[in-house]
């Protein structure tokens, strides 16, 4: 038998080897296969690319504008934003997380993408519940039926990392069991240098295609997210830290039950916060709610620098207080959160003051500040405030969002979104999760029509002057200056009040803001 032949053999003997251990490892589960999920993830951008290359990049277009370019350039999305979400469900875990990421980035991607990828919030492929038996074994070193009294078959809710299950322990506590998918781990190595891979191949195919700061993100937070013990350890830090807000819940960690792939949680009832009929049904004002969601993450961004990074409508639940008290909170699945840093909290204060008081010389400068280049400060602000320029020179809290604006965004998001693909490869990498959870908070408060409120500015421009106020008195040289700069924060906060009192009489929405404010 000659080298060459001897050599061809070998080469394909070891990946049938390979391939055959990979499945014994896996438990015989062809979807768990590097190669094999290597290879569909391939074959779909391989599809995808062929399909913008025919369409759009195989001839030139004079005019971008064109009703027929916009409208085929539509189109285009939609089929590529189709067979994407087919390989997510297909392949699932990371490609699952990575599909929420873009259905979570409205305004910043293609609406196409959004709509289509949105579907995997709340409809993520479920395990079989003996495969979470089976991670319950391994970790706990004990058997459900020993653990459970009762274990609801059918998940609460099933995510791209786990799925979570109502049970009732021996003892009978109600908990919440949320259980990693038996080979999220396993694959999450292969499946994020296969994304990476192909994200460079298909950016040096079409320049227009910038999203390694995806890929990025993934590499950087899929090991925290991995950990469910670290999840844990947040959930009690952030409780910890707004323990002042009692209408704020956070469920309590059971940790002689928690490892990194279980973690079990004392069982909390509410509704989503998108879920209207219970709201209704439950007479709790979708205002108050918008509020205290609002009071919350401004507090996160610009004061703690703790930030909450997955506020989707699954992970927020609401309810009205005992005895028929005020609306609270549920906050769930803590596994990411943003860590932003003074200097970086110091900037993004000072961006959003300037957006808010037209300043566009101050939009520059600190958007600047955060690494946006060259002209770019325009999209970054329109991008930071999911609004069109001419509301933002008009000022974002005097403008109305209507459909047109929406309709708008989206008609101008097609023209510029190479641009904001170059904006996010190179801005400050803790903006990327900020922007992330705007998006999310965003659409919560468009779902509970409320996005017009003026007590959203209100409460963001109190924090941003107290988060300006208080790294300026740590640099300060002396005891005056930090007098000076106490004396400053409290007369801007108080000018900040009677501002908004003020548009509250003239709109007549008084009483929601001296709600707020009292």
């Amino acid at each position: 038998m000659s080298f060459r032949r001897a050599l061809k053999y070998g080469i394909a003997g070891s990946a049938v080897l390979g391939t055959g251990l990979s499945l014994h490892a896996n438990d015989y589960d062809i979807n768990s296969v590097g190669i094999v999920r290597l290879a569909r993830a391939g074959t779909t951008v391989f599809d995808i690319a062929r399909t913008y290359q025919a369409n759009l990049y195989s001839r030139k277009w004079p005019d971008k504008k064109a009703a027929e370019y916009v409208q085929l350039k539509s189109e285009t999305h939609r089929l590529a934003a189709e067979r994407l979400l087919e390989l997510c469900r297909t392949n699932r875990g990371v490609y699952i997380k990575v599909g929420q990421h873009i259905g979570a980035l409205e305004y910043l991607l293609p609406p196409e993408y959004v709509n289509t990828m949105k579907v995997l919030h709340s409809n993520a492929p479920q395990n079989p519940v003996e495969d979470l038996y089976r991670v319950i074994r391994q970790d706990l070193r004990i058997e459900p039926d020993e653990l459970f009294e009762s274990f609801d078959p059918e998940p609460l809710g099933t995510a791209s990392l786990a799925q979570v299950h109502r049970a009732t322990l021996k003892d009978g506590r109600e908990v919440a069991v949320k259980v990693q998918h038996p080979y999220v781990k396993g694959n999450s190595t292969v499946d994020i240098k296969t994304m990476e891979v192909l994200v460079k191949l298909v950016a040096w195919t079409f320049p227009d295609f910038k999203f390694q700061w995806l890929v990025d993100e993934s590499k950087r937070n899929l090991p925290v997210e991995l950990d469910f013990a670290h999840e844990g350890r947040n959930a009690e830090k952030v409780r910890e830290m707004f323990r002042h807000y009692r209408w704020l819940k956070i469920p309590g960690v059971i940790w002689e039950y928690t490892t990194s792939r279980v973690l079990m949680m004392e069982y909390t009832k509410g509704g989503q916060v998108n879920d209207l009929e219970y709201i209704q049904r439950e007479r709790i004002d979708p205002y108050d709610i918008a509020n205290k969601i609002g009071q919350l993450y401004s507090n996160m961004i610009f004061l703690k620098g703790f930030v909450h990074s997955d506020p989707h409508p699954g992970n927020i639940l609401v309810r009205r207080g005992e005895n028929g008290g005020g609306t609270e909170i549920v906050l769930l699945d803590h596994g990411l959160y943003a860590e932003l840093t003074e200097k970086f909290r110091y900037n993004y204060s000072q961006l959003w003051l300037s957006i808010l008081r037209v300043d566009q010389l101050g939009m520059k400068r600190y958007a600047q500040a955060l690494g946006v280049e060259g002209s770019m400060w325009g999209l970054f602000a329109c991008m930071v405030t999911g609004r069109p320029w001419n509301s933002v020179i008009h000022g974002v809290d005097k403008v109305k969002q209507d459909d047109a604006e929406k309709e708008m965004i989206q008609n101008e998001g097609k023209l510029v979104l190479p641009h904001i693909s170059d904006v996010l490869e190179k801005v400050d990498r803790q903006m990327l999760l900020v922007l992330k959870t705007n998006d999310l908070i965003r659409g919560i408060e468009t779902t509970l029509r409320t996005q017009n409120r003026m007590t959203a500015f209100w409460v963001m421009s109190k924090c941003c002057v107290k988060s300006i106020g208080s790294q300026e008195y740590l640099i300060a040289p002396s005891t005056w200056s930090k007098l000076a700069i106490c004396l400053r924060e409290q007369w801007s906060i108080l000018k900040l009040n009677l501002y908004y009192l003020y548009r509250g009489i003239v709109s007549l929405h008084l009483l929601s803001t001296l709600k707020m404010m009292f």
